[in-house]
């Protein structure tokens, strides 16, 4: 499985290293964090999707 990490900041390469061993030896943290990403990719997809009009 692939994973992009976006991040809101600029981080080093040490920080990066660090977040990337915390996910790997917590998987329940992983699968956390891959739950709260998918329900905002969701909510955004929904919410660019057009509303289907009844034609008449």
């Amino acid at each position: 499985m692939c994973f992009v990490i976006s991040v809101s900041r600029v981080m080093t390469a040490r920080e990066v290293r660090e977040l990337c061993a915390e996910l790997r030896n917590d998987p329940a943290l992983l699968l956390a964090l891959e739950l709260i990403v998918k329900q905002e990719w969701c909510k955004r997809k929904m919410a660019s999707a057009p509303t289907l009009a009844i034609a008449q």
